[in-house]
């Protein structure tokens, strides 16, 4: 469990559920972990509840606010962990989720889409992958060191109906994955890595509503969901600090520039 020992991790969209599961599995693994947040109140939630968790694994845990957007604001966050910590062994890119003016209901079609709504959906995921990789690679291209995680999307590589904004956007987010893990291999140091893990299927805040009725039953999406995963459930959020820790440590030192699904078959399986 100390695979990560005296690593430095950055976590965007720490304050959120994802963010704040994967830091505490990166705590765990013994990292020391920052978590950058865009509500005060949020991320002294999470620090609240990751606090026992850093200290039972001899490891720190620290937060700050930022718009992941503001170049300006990633550039005061990243000179805070510098003089802090020294270092960034590892940033996971974790802000990003959906907004509901971008997304189709049932009763609409892909041309009522608000256009504000979209570019902020895209913006959100696709531009709050690319600044955070660019201010704090800057780090790690000077160290020659470092793992970046992205976080993809099933809706990358699927036409999943209803989110047509952040299927863009995660599509997106799979190219600059790539990109830059060739980029900082080719230019500064095999030993900067760069890949992205694509979850299926979580029932989360934000995918809620569309995934279970008021009554806690499956909604019809659900069910066509399950239908499609051969392992016939949702995954545990839980489920995804395993891989981020393999990706971020030794063991995948020859792994980059890779799109790992974390989805219970569901990119695999035809429906047949």
């Amino acid at each position: 469990m100390n695979q990560l020992k005296g690593k430095i991790a950055v976590v965007t969209g720490g304050s959120g559920v994802l963010g704040s599961n994967v830091s505490e599995g990166l705590l765990q693994a013994g990292a020391s972990v920052v978590i950058i947040g865009f509500h005060q109140h949020k991320v002294d939630a999470a620090l609240q509840r990751l606090q026992p968790v850093a200290e039972a694994h001899e490891a720190d845990v620290s937060g700050y606010v930022s718009n992941v957007l503001e170049q300006a604001d990633l550039d005061t966050v990243r000179a805070r962990v510098m003089n802090r910590y020294g270092r960034v062994d590892i940033l996971v890119n974790a802000a990003g989720g959906n907004v509901p003016g971008a997304t189709i209901m049932d009763d609409q079609h892909v041309f009522d889409l608000s256009p504000d709504d979209l570019r902020k959906v895209i913006d959100l995921n696709l531009y709050g992958t690319i600044f955070p990789c660019l201010t704090f690679g800057k780090i790690m291209a000077r160290q020659k060191s470092g793992n970046i995680i992205n976080i993809s999307s099933m809706a990358a590589n699927a036409a999943l109906t209803r989110v047509m904004g952040y299927a863009i956007a995660k599509a997106g987010v799979e190219a600059l994955t790539k990109w830059m893990a060739q980029e900082m291999a080719i230019k500064y140091s095999e030993r900067i890595r760069v890949n992205a893990i694509a979850p299926g299927f979580f029932i989360g805040e934000q995918n809620r509503r569309a995934l279970l009725n008021d009554d806690g039953s499956l909604t019809e999406r659900s069910h066509k969901v399950l239908a499609k995963t051969p392992m016939h459930r949702f995954g545990d959020i839980s489920e995804l600090n395993g891989i981020v820790r393999f990706l971020c440590s030794d063991e995948a030192s020859f792994v980059t520039g890779t799109v790992i699904p974390v989805d219970g078959g569901f990119s695999s399986f035809s429906g047949v």
